[in-house]
């Protein structure tokens, strides 16, 4: 019995720009009804890829065949109206705009071909959010006003107003907790019980053997393997086929007998109130102290708490013994603290600038003479700053907005190298990167510590907390519940505590 074909087949697909080949051939097909997971390092071609199967690229040469028939997809509109959707990882949504604008944004329902029916569209968006399992969501409401979670809803949402039939996902569950990866998951059972096709792109290899079906792998442009099982190929094949070498050990070893320094970052008593009880935190020189929890259980409040960015409700931060101004962004800076935010698009990088004026941006006073800035000067400590930490492409003058998720990041951290801070700060370091870049990004924060830094960080991932820090803060609902060196705790005991712990003492 011959087998159906493909609903969507991308075949010999090329598209470069000026200097670079984003895709060099790369073939992709996906079947009706089927959960296609789609991997690579950033830079491998991914984000082209799906932009040209969204209509928003035009491939040089190769052949898109939808339900078997050749087509061309000229823009957005046209590849909407085969009933292809893209989700992107930027959520393209209009804060200002409530759920139902948004979700019938471009093909609103009308009466006599120009009044907007907005009752109307209210209405179908309700059916929509009750289809999704979100009817708490209020059509009525402003987008800008729903959490992480309700955002991804709406665009969902939006794709189903439309007659979709493939909706591609770019890293969904970036900004999810555990919680809500479940319902996502849920959902995309849903969608694909009806026959909707869903190509699903992630950094994170244990949900593609939760929700994958076949795997498809992409490298330099290029497609490395094709219809891989994503349940049972093994891990080591996919990152060798994603990287092209063995990543045995992501994690850097740590020192055996790590010395550690003079304490550098002191924090006594700190709290916000509702969002984090009073805390008590020590960070030496030389060491890695990482914070696990929840979403919610007040990591990222203390940070930026720490970082000035938020005022505390009572308590202190001290650096090298000096108490910093409660509530001071430049009282931090001023004494040495540095901070790698969760969202670095939106709250660390100037996108449309280059990758020197974004890692000179927290220095410019150095290379400032009479309200002057001295060009040179600036260009060639950005440059020495990048290359200390690898930084590619080696292109000052790049905008920064064309790097890839691991490099936006070391540039984030060379404009704290150049400011010359003692303490950073880092939230999410690895959010948006591949497995090869993140292996690159372990080794750069333990060399930095090893170099006498004092860093504190946050992730969601447990396994990242535990295999890069020397000490772990376990946090439930904004208290400390354990603490413990890395060494010496797994995963399981971590989720245990956070899940059911109790306050230590």
């Amino acid at each position: 019995m011959a087998r159906e074909a493909p609903l969507l087949s991308m075949s010999a697909i090329t598209k470069s720009f000026p200097g670079v080949r984003a895709l060099d051939g790369v073939d992709l097909d996906v079947r009706a009804g089927e959960v296609h997971c789609l991997l690579g390092q950033n830079g491998a071609g991914k984000s082209t890829l799906i932009k040209v199967l969204a209509g928003a690229h035009q491939p040089d040469t190769g052949t898109v065949r939808w339900r078997g028939e050749p087509v061309t997809l000229r823009s957005p509109v046209a590849a909407m109206r085969l009933g292809i959707a893209t989700i992107y990882q930027e959520l393209d949504l209009a804060e200002h705009l409530s759920v139902a604008e948004n979700v019938y944004l471009g093909h609103e329902p009308t009466a006599a071909g120009f009044v907007v029916r907005r009752k109307a569209a209210q209405a179908a968006t309700g059916g929509l959010l009750k289809r999704l399992g979100h009817p708490e969501i209020d059509p009525a409401q402003l987008v800008g006003e729903l959490s992480a979670a309700q955002r991804q809803i709406v665009s969902m949402a939006r794709a189903l107003s439309h007659d979709v039939r493939l909706i591609v996902m770019d890293e969904p569950s970036a900004a999810l907790d555990p919680d809500e990866v479940d319902n996502l998951f849920r959902i995309v059972g849903d969608l694909t019980s009806e026959g909707v096709a869903v190509v699903y792109i992630s950094h994170r290899l244990e949900e593609i053997r939760r929700i994958g079906e076949r795997v498809t792998v992409l490298k330099d442009g290029r497609t490395v393997a094709r219809g891989l099982p994503a349940r049972t190929t093994p891990t080591r094949e996919v990152v060798e086929l994603m990287t092209g070498r063995d990543v045995e050990h992501v994690f850097p070893d740590r020192t055996t007998s790590p010395a550690r320094g003079a304490p550098v970052l002191e924090v006594q008593g700190l709290c916000r109130t509702g969002e984090f009880a009073p805390l008590d935190l020590t960070v030496h020189a030389g060491e890695i102290v990482g914070l696990a929890g929840l979403v919610g259980s007040g990591r990222s409040e203390i940070l930026e708490t720490i970082y000035g960015a938020r005022k505390p409700s009572a308590g202190r931060v001290l650096v090298e013994g000096r108490p910093l101004r409660p509530g001071s962004v430049r009282s931090a800076i001023r004494a040495g603290l540095g901070l790698a935010p969760e969202e670095r698009k939106a709250q660390a990088l100037l996108l449309l600038d280059s990758v020197t004026r974004n890692v000179s941006i927290s220095s410019l006073s150095r290379f400032s003479r009479g309200g002057w800035v001295d060009r040179r000067a600036e260009t060639g400590a950005a440059r020495a700053a990048t290359r200390e930490l690898s930084l590619r492409p080696d292109s000052p003058s790049a905008p920064i907005r064309t790097l890839s998720g691991g490099n936006q990041q070391k540039a984030v951290l060379a404009r704290w190298l150049l400011r010359g801070c003692r303490v950073l700060l880092l939230d999410e370091p690895t959010r948006g990167v591949d497995v090869g870049a993140r292996a690159e990004l372990y080794t750069v924060i333990r060399r930095l510590a090893d170099e006498g830094l004092a860093v504190l960080l946050v992730s969601s991932e447990v396994p990242e907390v535990l295999g890069l820090s020397d000490r772990v803060l376990v946090l439930r609902e904004g208290r400390v519940v354990h603490t413990a060196p890395g060494s010496e705790l797994d995963e399981h005991r971590v989720l245990d505590l956070v899940m059911e712990g109790s306050p230590a003492s």
